[in-house]
């Protein structure tokens, strides 16, 4: 887990950048804390995940609130294998998305 700053220094951006991508649900971030922190697996690089705004949307019209979207996300599954996110970082974001889309039904 990073903080709202270290990710701003990973990204290249301010603070002020990073709040905006997770007010806009670029990028989740959970209160641990007083801090507001951020998943690092939800990085590549200096970029959010690719695809992963698409499931986060997914799963907030879903009814799910930051923490279990955090949950949903990093859960192992079997049948992918691996988590969620482990698969939108290898690009099988369709199958998340899917799955995402599923939960609102």
């Amino acid at each position: 887990m990073l903080t709202v700053p270290d990710v701003a220094a990973q990204m290249g951006i301010g603070v002020i950048g990073v709040r905006t991508l997770i007010k806009e649900r670029r990028l989740l971030a959970v209160q641990r804390g007083n801090a507001e922190m951020v998943l690092a697996d939800q990085l590549d690089g200096d970029q959010p995940v690719k695809h992963l705004y698409g499931v986060l949307m997914l799963l907030k019209d879903a009814g799910y609130n930051d923490e279990e979207t955090l949950s949903w996300l990093t859960t192992e599954d079997t049948s992918l294998p691996g988590t969620p996110l482990q698969a939108l970082r290898a690009d099988r974001s369709r199958e998340i998305k899917r799955r995402a889309q599923a939960l609102a039904f």
